[in-house]
């Protein structure tokens, strides 16, 4: 194993098709991790982002885990890891306290205060706050105001954003880590991870949707004036066009994964031409429009429904910085086009770059989320290579608890 002294960032994106870890080497001279483990694992009892079975996803972190600490030679007890699911709700929130410091002074308790204060009420009892973002401070009526520790007034108000989830889906998901013998150092929204390790600061200052499809589910983060301003969840993503395929072309869902995959397209080509497939010593041949027609109707479903969400934000064909798409349903060919006439926003597919190490197909699309994780991870900086801990369900319950009690209300 590596030496105790190296410091290492785990990112183990847990998806409802599939978990995909990524272990980066910290050097500490502010550079980006090096990628020195990757691992992938099909995933199973789990439906649309939240956990249905804990064994499927205890299994699929563990087997994940296992192929990227061979790779890295670091044993993983610790990580980041993603929660998804349209549980998560994203909510304004406000609040005014009286500036409590010596002659008026604003401090990090008064910042601490005014959070409690702006999120008291405002999320269910059966919800944790995941994370609150302070897009600007106002003192005495001064506002846009981004950091007030140390400035002097008597009355402090913010205006805040607050992502929260459903209590039983955070925990459930915990646990599944912690059958894998992993402690989740910190859970954070599928698309928020994915924005973290694809969006510029350019982008994110400008005004920006990172759109990450997945398997079963579209995440939705809205960016603008440097500040995440709202997040989404859609139970809709690219296994629906797999499904809509098999039904349409009376196919086994493995041949329309592959037909999805080799010959889908986004755009309809208006060909009738026929391509066939190879499974399991079997030829398949199927017709171009026939597949093309199927997946457009499903992909028209899918855009309405990010649609309906950034209408919902405020910010539908109101992003200066357009599009950024992730998730494994970025490599169906053409998507971006596709989705440039769906949003009427400039649309990019999201790569990640700057790696280095063992990070070859590390820059795919499906590789956003657990990459963000991971740097989310190196930001922390405490990942010190050791051995694997063995934890009690009851145990990791109680230290999620203790994770999150300063965000409860």
């Amino acid at each position: 194993m590596q030496e105790a002294t190296s410091k290492y960032a785990v990112g183990i994106d847990i998806g409802t098709t599939t978990v995909r870890c990524v272990v980066g080497h910290i050097d500490g001279h502010g550079a980006s991790p090096n990628i020195v483990g990757v691992g992938v694992a099909p995933n199973s009892g789990m439906r649309k982002g939240v956990v249905v079975s804990l064994a499927g996803p205890a299994q699929a972190i563990d087997d994940a885990l296992g192929e990227a600490e061979r790779m890295s030679g670091f044993q993983v007890d610790t990580a980041v890891i993603s929660i998804n699911g349209s549980h998560i709700v994203s909510t304004k929130a406000d609040g005014m306290i009286a500036a409590g410091g010596p002659n008026h002074e604003v401090s990090n308790d008064d910042l601490m205060r005014i959070e409690e204060v702006a999120t008291l009420g405002k999320v269910p009892a059966n919800r944790v706050i995941l994370e609150v973002i302070p897009h600007c401070y106002k003192i005495d009526g001064q506002d846009n105001i981004k950091n007030p520790v140390g400035m002097t007034g008597t009355r402090l108000e913010v205006d805040a954003h607050v992502v929260s989830v459903l209590e039983p889906h955070l925990v459930n998901l915990q646990k599944a880590a912690e059958s894998a013998k992993v402690m989740p150092r910190s859970i954070i929204v599928a698309g928020v991870a994915a924005a973290k390790s694809v969006l510029s600061e350019q982008q994110i200052e400008n005004g920006v949707v990172l759109i990450d499809i997945g398997g079963s589910t579209t995440n939705i983060a809205i960016y603008e004036e440097g500040d995440l301003q709202f997040v989404s969840v859609v139970p809709l993503g690219g296994i629906n066009i797999t499904n809509d395929l098999a039904i349409g072309l009376k196919t086994d869902p493995a041949v329309a994964e592959k037909i999805k995959i080799e010959h889908g397209s986004a755009v309809n080509r208006g060909e009738s031409s026929g391509v066939s497939i190879k499974h399991e010593g079997d030829i398949h041949s199927f017709n171009v429009l026939e597949i093309d027609e199927i997946i457009e109707a499903r992909l028209e479903e899918i855009f309405e429904a990010i649609n309906k969400e950034l209408k919902r934000a405020g910010r539908a064909g109101k992003l200066p910085s357009g599009a950024v798409i992730t998730g494994g349903t970025a490599n169906l060919k053409n998507l971006h086009e596709y989705a440039k006439d769906a949003l009427g926003l400039a649309v990019k597919i999201g790569i990640s770059s700057g790696f280095g190490g063992v990070a070859d197909g590390i820059d795919k699309p499906e590789f956003a989320t657990a990459l963000g994780l991971m740097l989310i991870d190196s930001e922390q900086n405490t990942n010190v290579s050791g051995g694997r801990k063995i934890h009690s369900v009851s145990s990791g319950v109680n230290i999620l608890s203790k994770l999150f009690a300063k965000f409860k209300t």
